[in-house]
């Protein structure tokens, strides 16, 4: 069965791949090379012994989607990963992020059924749950006001694909709302690969430990946390990677299931910043410098998932401890110097 897997190239997309062809999918990857490596096909052929089809181009451009649908005939389903993905970029570059995560996804839909596509995997965010009332939280928690461009983008993306469903739009969805991926694949031939200076914490924190960036700053200490930090639920990259190939099973498999359904992915657990630089430190002997600086615009106190209805329906759990994930996350680090 074909897949079509969008930003497959960048940090989450290039895992999945890898889940997928080893799951015996056929992979086809469009991205724009704009946040990731060409390279990183090397490493997924590395570990799975296959080359996925790669494709260069925007998927904010239809006509490029039309072309590659029509090379790449019998794509069952997509997955789709190409969206700008930092909540402070997005608060500095608003446009930036409608354009590209809304076009891209419009486009998409679009196209599912003039080429018999079946399904898509939306990748989506807590984010869409704002700040939450009460943690941990499950998808029955209410949709808040977005604190960033980018949580929005997430919003109104779900909402676009629920009218677009309910439309009569002969296709189905599953919406995974992500929790914090981290770390990288165990053999350390992908990972986490930012260009430039890093977004997310945890390239950060091995950059750093790495004498790559003087220091890691902690965005605010005076948090209603018991550190005082921000309060996530870290959630390995492979484990993510691998519900999405049980949501595509499930989406494309599944006769009698719903025409949407939304899954939260993380652990369960949160872990405050100041926590996991620690546990870093604990899991792999380095030292990460750090100091505190102000709060961040758009970032939340904390959250964290109650994974209860992805572990019963889609039978997946997220099984990597924090430390391992982390000691991977250093290896990666490690292979690029």
């Amino acid at each position: 069965m074909k897949i079509l897997v969008t930003g497959g190239t960048g940090y989450i997309g290039s895992h999945t791949v890898v889940e997928l062809q080893q799951a015996g999918y056929e992979v086809v990857i469009i991205d724009n090379l704009s946040n990731s490596n060409r390279e990183v096909l090397k490493g997924i052929e590395a570990i799975t012994g296959k080359a996925p089809v790669f494709v260069e181009g925007d998927c904010t451009d239809i006509n490029t989607l039309r072309k590659l649908f029509e090379e790449n005939p019998g794509i069952q389903g997509i997955i789709n990963f190409a969206a700008s993905k930092a909540v402070g970029e997005s608060v500095q570059k608003p446009l930036l992020y409608y354009r590209n995560n809304l076009n891209t996804l419009i486009n998409l839909l679009e196209c599912m059924p003039e080429y018999g596509v079946k399904g898509i995997v939306f990748s989506s965010s807590c984010t869409v749950y704002g700040e939450p009332d009460v943690n941990p939280i499950d998808e029955t928690a209410p949709i808040k006001p977005a604190t960033s461009p980018y949580g929005n983008t997430k919003q109104i993306s779900e909402e676009i694909i629920t009218d677009y469903v309910h439309s009569g739009a002969p296709i189905k969805s599953i919406i995974l709302r992500y929790f914090n991926p981290i770390g990288a694949h165990p053999s350390a031939k992908i990972g986490e690969l930012p260009l430039g200076v890093p977004q997310n914490l945890v390239p950060y924190l091995t950059q750093t430990a790495a004498g790559i960036r003087k220091e890691l700053t902690v965005f605010g200490d005076d948090y209603n946390t018991p550190d005082g930090s921000c309060i996530r639920d870290y959630i390995d990259v492979v484990d993510l990677a691998k519900a999405h190939v049980v949501a595509m099973r499930r989406m494309l498999d599944g006769e009698d299931t719903d025409s949407i359904e939304i899954f939260n992915l993380g652990t369960g657990r949160g872990v405050s910043v100041l926590e996991l630089i620690h546990d870093f430190e604990l899991s792999t002997g380095m030292a990460v410098p750090h100091k505190i600086g102000p709060r961040r615009e758009g970032d939340i106190e904390q959250i964290w998932a109650i994974p209860d209805k992805a572990n019963n329906v889609l039978g997946w759990t997220a099984e990597t401890p924090v430390g391992e994930t982390l000691a991977n996350a250093w290896r990666w680090q490690c292979s690029l110097k």
